[in-house]
């Protein structure tokens, strides 16, 4: 055995006694300075790749998000002719809380308590009675008896399918599923099937169809980008008929659907179900960052032992932690956040014409990129910011307007959409001449949402 002590030539497997030659055999001619050829460009085919995917309609650019017009000063919304943005339908802050005074003080006062940062992962010193008191408080909400929060959504859904299935398991995933959930399949090195959208039969064939040591139905419970709701009750029913695991990602239902805003599968009578587990995301209408992961007390100490997004990652700072109590705090004394995020997503739906939303998200279907990116364009220069998502977020074909209706949109706010809609092209004809003539489905009016 090399100890360590040895020369780094020896530990590499270098002989010593060529690491030690100081000059060449006498009959080696040396020239020196000579130039050797020029180096080839491993990246040049990056040159190529972008103009690939200019020409499609498919670059992408990072744009600062300048200060909201609150913290400049600015009074009413505007007529966004001024080259601001005076509406986000772009953002996933679906209950308004983000800069909400109890939330902010939330973050403040965990960050003035903790510090800026959790100094390390869960395991070590990444662990603070806040992320307890947290998950505690996410259990109790959502429906669960347990709930390990990560740094995120992306890294819980990793963490989760990662930890639950392997090689010989079966995943079997709806074709629309979010990138979190196609990247947890990937390294799970189970067998993993794609089925049709939202196709229960196909995932009942799915499940009988091979043989598998344990199995995994994966769903999102109001989908990322259309905004439809998945079929809960039936899958449940199905992955139950074949001993299967269901795992639902809550990211776009959590504070959105479900009584109180306890999602989808408090919705559908899930919520705490011994073979059902929940991910979600704090990010949306918890308005902070991170994730976590809900199920029984069982698969929380599993994950704790075996999730790699969980063991090998710093833990979520305290601050977003802070926010995220707050935010639930936020949404158990003021019940009427979550039906009033739904009924501003029905009249984005009226306005533009798009399918009916299960919770916050519009999808308006343009098809080819470039007409969408023009569409988002011209909202953005009459004061709207809207989502433009395109391959290979959305499949070819199905580019579109994606609109995220938040709680605390105004009366000024959707004069400001209805023109900027018209303006794009995207206010459907028989839309109303105004917004407030739609007409809800008796959830009340839009009245007493403030603090």
């Amino acid at each position: 055995m090399i100890p360590d002590s040895a020369p780094p030539q020896a530990r590499h497997g270098a002989a010593p006694a060529a690491a030690a030659a100081t000059s060449p055999p006498a009959n080696v001619a040396v020239t020196q300075n000579t130039p050797g050829p020029t180096p080839a460009d491993p990246l040049a085919w990056l040159a190529r790749h972008a103009r690939d995917r200019q020409a499609a309609g498919l670059r992408r650019r990072l744009r600062p998000r300048p200060a909201p017009a609150s913290a400049r000063g600015a009074g009413a919304a505007g007529d966004g002719t001024d080259g601001a943005v005076h509406v986000d339908l772009a953002g996933n802050d679906y209950l308004g809380l983000g800069r909400d005074p109890a939330v902010v003080e939330g973050a403040a006062r965990a960050l003035r308590t903790w510090g800026t940062g959790s100094t390390g992962s869960r395991l070590v010193t990444g662990s603070t009675t806040l992320h307890a008191e947290l998950e505690d408080a996410l259990a109790e909400h959502v429906g669960f008896a347990a709930a390990l929060v990560f740094s995120s959504g992306y890294t819980a859904n990793l963490g989760c399918l990662t930890a639950l299935a392997g090689p010989g398991d079966l995943i079997v995933s709806d074709a629309l599923n979010h990138a979190s959930i196609v990247d947890a399949c990937r390294l799970s090195r189970a067998t993993v099937v794609i089925t049709p959208h939202a196709d229960v039969t196909a995932v009942g064939a799915a499940l009988a169809g091979g043989d598998w040591r344990r199995a995994i139905v994966v769903t999102e419970s109001v989908f990322s980008a259309d905004g439809d709701a998945a079929p809960l009750a039936q899958l449940h029913a199905t992955a139950r008929a074949h001993g299967a695991l269901l795992v639902v990602d809550e990211a776009h239902g959590l504070g959105v659907v479900g009584p109180a805003g306890r999602g989808a599968l408090a919705a559908a009578g899930l919520a705490g179900a011994p073979d059902v587990v929940a991910t979600v995301t704090l990010s949306k209408a918890l308005a902070g960052l991170g994730g976590a992961v809900l199920g029984t007390e069982a698969l929380r100490e599993h994950l704790v032992d075996t999730a790699r997004s969980f063991i090998f990652d710093t833990g979520l700072a305290p601050a977003n932690v802070g926010a995220a109590l707050a935010a639930l705090t936020e949404i158990r004394t003021r019940p009427q956040l979550p039906g009033a995020v739904r009924a501003r997503a029905r009249q984005l739906a009226a306005l533009t014409g798009a399918p009916a939303p299960a919770g916050a998200v519009v999808s308006v279907l343009i098809g080819e990129p470039r007409p969408a990116v023009e569409a988002a364009a011209t909202c953005l220069a009459h004061g709207v910011s809207v989502g433009c998502f395109r391959p290979p977020t959305v499949p070819a074909g199905t580019s579109r307007l994606r609109l995220a209706a938040r709680a605390d949109l105004t009366d000024a706010d959707l004069e400001v959409v209805t023109s900027a809609f018209a303006a794009a092209g995207v206010l459907a004809r028989d839309a109303p001449a105004r917004w407030r003539d739609w007409a809800d489905d008796g959830t009340g009016p839009m009245t007493g949402l403030g603090r």
